[in-house]
């Protein structure tokens, strides 16, 4: 599943044994981006008690403050990796960093609803935009192999913490006020801005050559927009109206213009053709089945502590810790691990303790207790995690050529969002059929048990993906790992051994 590719001089200069203080700061600076991406999903949930009390919404109001990000963020992905390849990582990066500092402090300030929702959809479109620009830069400044997967390791455990310490911060601030929720952000979003402009990289030829796919921009935006609206929606709608199938039948259209469209555009938003690299294929599925997973065993979870066993939100948020201080604490060394097995071997012994951990919780009842229930379930969480998201996201960008890497990371990081609205809105649905509108103990414990159940098999199909994966590299021989890969667009077989001289001359001259 890992392959190696021909990469730049430049980009080669980072695989020495040691990184330069610049390097360190560069990485440091992305990592703060995408801690700041994954706090804002987790921070808000806790508080919306608060904002809706105070701000007089209605729950199906309320609902979407948060689906106003994960609209706004899974819907413009692709766009925003296409559009960091083609106007220059940096400034793509640097720009959407300006608007998430600029909308979270409106966010903080309104007293409207519908102001608020907006904030929060702006938000989503900046991360739409620093998250495929930040993994882009990662990818093109250092080599793939361990030098990558070292950075890589560090940024997409860094993602994980702040999505789980998101749930602690917010219990926190939620006890000063919500508001807080939305202003924290901003002086360490001004601060890595500020830090970003003089420690990013200024390569000389950044952007990626070709035009403009503008029918491929609005088809493919308007698809994936659409169908998080749908999913998001169809709870209050009903998953058989008529509103809600007709909105499904026009995604079907839109996604088939969209695949047309890319067929036959001569410079395409998305290239299907980086779909024939099957590591990239099967990371994208596995990153939809686990994200989506999570997303939606986080949601019962949070449910069934605070309704049931009537647990404050920070006494949840630090029942949840351990996983995310598990994820936090792997951060230095899983580099090293993904180095030595690689992530053919990674991904399905991570994808195996992930659905373990929700098979364990199927166990739940009103008397269940910390040490039986919740805590084996974080242990195995933080273990999935800290061997899966860093492999996913580095077979999500294996042999992708330079100009490509922020397509493939808009690819990998649509694919998480998408996944996690999808499977999101299954298990709501499950949890309400499953309840019949009752309060009792009992009538919430039917509606729990129906979604763990479809959070399991979510996580136990990209089991099987990831293990069809190593499979398949167990039976190539590990050729894929040993040789050097070149995908269309990238440079031919025929120009390796000149680049390939140029780097070790580069690395000699060191």
């Amino acid at each position: 599943m890992t392959t190696a590719t021909v990469t730049s001089p430049d980009a080669s200069s980072t695989s020495g044994p040691s990184w330069t203080p610049r390097l360190w700061g560069t990485l440091i600076v992305l990592c703060a981006a995408m801690f700041l991406d994954a706090l804002d999903v987790s921070m808000v949930g806790v508080a919306l008690p608060s904002i809706g009390s105070e701000l007089h919404l209605s729950t199906s109001t309320l609902q979407w403050v948060v689906s106003g990000y994960v609209l706004g963020y899974g819907g413009l992905l692709l766009l925003g990796g296409r559009a960091a390849d083609l106007l220059g990582r940096r400034r793509v990066f640097l720009v959407a960093l300006g608007v998430f500092a600029a909308a979270s402090l409106a966010g903080g300030l309104v007293d409207d609803g519908a102001l608020l929702i907006g904030a929060r959809f702006l938000k989503g479109v900046s991360a739409a935009f620093t998250a495929p620009a930040g993994l882009s830069i990662i990818t093109t400044t250092f080599a793939e192999g361990p030098a990558r997967n070292r950075a890589l390791s560090i940024y997409t455990t860094c993602a994980a913490s702040g999505f789980s310490l998101g749930l602690v911060l917010s219990g926190l601030l939620t006890e000063v006020g919500w508001r807080w929720t939305f202003l924290m952000p901003v002086p360490v979003a001004l601060i890595a801005l500020l830090a970003a402009v003089r420690l990013l990289p200024r390569p000389v030829e950044e952007r990626a050559k070709g035009g403009y796919d503008v029918l491929g921009a609005i088809t493919g935006t308007a698809t994936v927009l659409l169908l998080v609206f749908t999913v998001t929606e169809a709870q209050g709608a009903g998953w058989l109206s008529l509103r809600t199938l007709g909105s499904l039948a026009v995604v079907a259209v839109l996604a088939a213009a969209f695949l047309a469209t890319e067929a036959r555009a001569a410079h395409p938003l998305v290239r299907l053709g980086i779909f024939r690299n099957g590591s990239v294929a099967r990371a994208n599925l596995v990153a939809f089945a686990m994200a989506g997973a999570y997303g939606g065993f986080q949601f019962v979870v949070t449910l069934f502590l605070q309704h049931l066993l009537g647990w404050s939100a920070l006494k949840m948020a630090l029942g949840l810790l351990p996983a995310g201080a598990m994820i936090a604490l792997s951060a230095p060394f899983m580099g090293k691990v993904v180095d030595r097995y690689g992530t053919a071997r990674l991904l399905p012994l991570g994808l195996l303790s992930l659905t373990g951990a929700f098979a364990l919780f199927l166990r739940l009842d009103e008397h269940s207790s910390y040490p039986v229930l919740v805590l084996p379930s974080m242990v195995l969480l933080g273990i999935g995690f800290m061997l899966a998201f860093p492999s996913v996201n580095i077979a999500a960008t294996d042999g992708v050529a330079d100009e490509e890497q922020g397509l493939a990371s808009g690819l990998v990081n649509t694919a998480i969002q998408v996944g996690t609205a999808v499977v999101l809105a299954g298990a709501t649905a499950m949890i309400t059929a499953g309840s019949a509108g009752g309060d009792s103990p009992q009538a919430q414990l039917d509606g729990y048990r129906p979604a763990l159940l479809l959070v399991t098999a979510v996580a136990l199909v990209g089991l099987l993906i990831a293990a069809l994966g190593a499979l398949t590299d167990r039976r190539a021989g590990g050729v894929a790992a040993r040789e050097p890969h070149y995908d269309e667009p990238s440079i031919e077989a025929d120009q390796a051994p000149v680049l390939a001289a140029a780097r070790t001359e580069a690395l000699s001259e060191r």
